[in-house]
């Protein structure tokens, strides 16, 4: 988990000489996975995108783990804790969590990217765990505890992510109202008698979802299903 995280504001190429750096390499590689699903990072491809052969990639990655790990560790970079607060846990907490959403909601592919690594082997991620597991020592978890607390967290941040009310990753622009039709039409389909509280739920398609208020409340409930164990 991460306490605070300073927003990237581009994917530019930055080159050291005449050489590409591991961060630009990394950089690239995030962008065209944001864009195009993990499936599309090839160290093939990503040498084209930034204009190189692919040895000048294998140079700073062996191979396609060591560039996903390298992608992993880059992302979290600028993510640091915050020392310097008294604030108390649960409100230090809370910008744990809606940190974690917002890192992941810049990079659509971050949470299908940690499920397909060791995410463990990153200096970043364990730096991150590192200071969780601080934080909720202080709320009166033991170290274990607080393991279990963090990754149920990392996940509850994963899933709000991935299941957000809105169209999927990729959806070609403009098309947003006449997925969300077919999303309305498939649900009242449903037959009555069975599922009525389904199809209820096709009226929540037919205006644009209130994302905000959508990840407002993913926060809520995470963080407080921690507050009431932590009062146990």
């Amino acid at each position: 988990m991460y306490l605070v995280h300073e927003t990237r504001t581009s994917y530019s190429c930055q080159v050291t000489g005449d050489r590409l750096t591991k961060a630009a390499v990394a950089d690239r590689a995030l962008r065209l996975a944001d864009e195009e699903g993990l499936d599309a990072v090839t160290v093939r491809r990503l040498a084209k995108e930034l204009g190189v052969t692919p040895m000048a990639l294998y140079w700073h990655f062996k191979n396609k783990e060591e560039l996903l790990l390298g992608m992993v560790d880059h992302v979290l970079t600028d993510v640091r804790a915050d020392r310097n607060t008294e604030d108390p846990w649960q409100k230090r907490l809370r910008r744990v969590v809606e940190t974690v959403v917002g890192v992941m909601r810049e990079h659509p592919s971050l949470p299908t990217l940690l499920h397909a690594v060791d995410k463990t082997q990153t200096e970043s991620f364990n730096r991150a765990t590192n200071d969780t597991l601080a934080l909720l020592s202080d709320a009166g978890f033991t170290v274990e505890e607080g393991y279990w607390v963090a990754m149920h967290l990392l996940n509850g941040c994963i899933g709000a992510v991935s299941g957000q009310p809105a169209c999927p990753p990729g959806t070609p622009a403009g098309h947003e109202t006449e997925w969300r039709r077919q999303k309305r039409v498939q649900l009242e389909g449903m037959p009555a008698d069975r599922f009525p509280m389904m199809i209820r739920l096709a009226e929540s398609y037919r205006d644009e979802p209130d994302l905000e208020h959508y990840y407002s409340f993913a926060v809520d409930l995470l963080v407080a299903g921690v507050e009431a164990m932590a009062k146990r």
